[in-house]
C-alpha cells in the first residue's frame, strides 16, 4: 500500500501540473493581467503602506498610484507615437537603401523570394504595419484597464493583509504565513527595483553609444534595450539585433559601422549582464541558472514575451514558498544556486 502511494503521489503531481498549465494557457486573457497587477502591487505597495501609516485612507492612496500610472502610460503613448511618426518620415530613405542592398545581393546570390524587391512591395508592407497599430493599441488599452482594475483591488487590501492573517490562523501558522508573504514581497520588490536601475543604466549606455556613432533613433533603441533587459539570457541578444541591422542599412555600403555598433552593444550587454547584474541580483535571488532558463522557456511559451519578463520573479516566488513548506524544502534547495549551502564531507 505504501509503495503504491509513493508511485501515486508523483503521478498526481504531474497531472496537477498539466492541468494547471492548461488552465493558465486557456485563461491567459484574465490570469495574465492579474499576475501583472500582482507584480505591480509590489512596486507601489510601499507607497500605499507609507501613506497608510501617515493616516491617509486606502482610497486616496490608491488614487495617487492610479494617477502616477496613468500619467506614465500617457507619456509612454506620446513617446511611441512620436517614434512611429519619426520612422514614417524617414522610411523612404530606408526603403531605397534596403532595395539597393537586396538588389546587390540578388545579383551575387539567390536570395529568398520573400525579401526580394522584385516580388515584395516593402512600401505596402510598411503601410499594412502602420495601419495595424491602432488595432494593437486598442487591444493593449483593454488589457491595461483590466490590469488597473485588478491592481486597485489588490492595493486596497494590502495594508490589512498581515492583520487578517493573524486573525484567520493560529499564532504559529499566521507567523509562518506572514514570514512567507514578507519574504516574497521583499525579494520581488528588491529584484524589480534593482533590475529597473540596471536596465535603465544599460539602456542609457546603449543610447549614448548609438548617439555618438550616429545611428538613427538612438532613443528608441535605448528604450528597447531597457525593456528587453528584463528578459534573462535572450533579451540582450534580441535588443542588439535591430540597431545593428539599421546601422548596416543606414551606412551601406560601409559595413564597419555596423560591426562597431555590434561590438559596442555586445560589450555593454556582457559587462552589465555577466558582471554587474549577477553580483547585484543573482546572489540575492539565489536561483540556479538552469532554473532561470527553464522558467524563461516555460513562461515564455505560456504567455509570450510578457511571460518571459515575469519568469524570474515567478521562479523566485515559487522558491520562497517551497522554502517555507517542510515537504517542499528539497525543491527549494534544488532551485537554488547552491552557493550558500555549507560544504559536506
Amino acid at each position: 500500500m505504501e509503495q503504491n502511494q509513493r508511485i501515486l503521489i508523483p503521478l498526481i503531481g504531474i497531472i496537477a501540473l498539466i492541468l494547471v498549465g492548461f488552465v493558465l494557457k486557456t485563461a491567459q486573457s484574465v490570469i495574465l493581467p492579474l499576475v501583472i497587477a500582482w507584480f505591480l502591487s509590489y512596486l507601489f505597495a510601499p507607497l500605499v503602506n507609507f501613506l497608510a501609516r501617515k493616516g491617509v485612507p486606502s482610497g486616496p492612496s490608491v488614487g495617487v498610484v492610479l494617477i502616477v500610472l496613468l500619467g506614465f502610460f500617457y507619456l509612454t503613448g506620446l513617446f511611441l507615437y512620436a517614434r512611429v511618426m519619426a520612422f514614417v518620415a524617414e522610411y523612404p530613405k530606408y526603403e531605397k537603401k534596403f532595395t539597393e542592398i537586396a538588389a546587390a545581393l540578388d545579383e551575387r546570390y539567390t536570395i529568398p523570394s520573400w525579401i526580394s524587391p522584385n516580388t515584395v512591395d516593402w512600401q505596402e508592407k510598411a503601410g499594412e504595419f502602420i495601419m495595424s497599430i491602432p488595432g494593437s493599441f486598442v487591444e493593449f488599452a483593454g488589457k491595461l484597464i483590466l490590469v488597473l482594475i485588478f491592481l486597485v483591488f489588490i492595493l486596497l487590501g494590502k495594508p490589512y493583509l498581515d492583520n487578517k492573517l493573524r486573525h484567520a490562523f493560529p499564532d504559529d501558522r499566521s507567523e509562518k504565513l506572514n514570514r512567507v508573504t514578507s519574504a516574497v514581497a521583499y525579494q520581488i520588490t528588491r529584484y524589480l527595483y534593482i533590475k529597473l536601475l540596471i536596465s535603465a543604466a544599460t539602456g542609457f549606455l546603449a543610447w549614448l553609444v548609438l548617439r555618438l556613432i550616429g545611428v538613427d533613433f538612438p532613443v528608441t533603441w535605448g528604450v528597447l534595450t531597457f525593456l528587453f533587459n528584463f528578459i534573462p539570457t535572450i533579451g540582450s541578444i534580441v535588443a542588439t539585433i535591430p540597431p545593428v541591422l539599421l546601422a548596416f542599412i543606414q551606412f551601406y555600403p560601409d559595413g564597419w559601422t555596423a560591426l562597431i555598433v555590434l561590438a559596442a552593444l555586445t560589450v555593454i550587454q556582457q559587462v552589465m549582464g555577466n558582471f554587474i547584474d549577477p553580483k547585484v541580483t543573482g546572489d540575492n535571488l539565489n536561483l540556479s541558472p538552469v532554473v532561470i532558463l527553464i522558467s524563461l522557456v516555460f513562461w515564455g511559451w505560456l504567455w509570450g514575451i510578457t511571460g518571459a519578463l515575469l519568469s524570474v520573479p515567478i521562479a523566485s516566488a515559487i522558491k520562497i514558498v517551497c522554502e517555507n513548506i517542510e515537504v517542499l524544502k528539497p525543491v527549494s534547495i534544488l532551485m537554488g544556486s547552491g552557493k550558500k549551502l555549507p560544504d559536506t564531507v
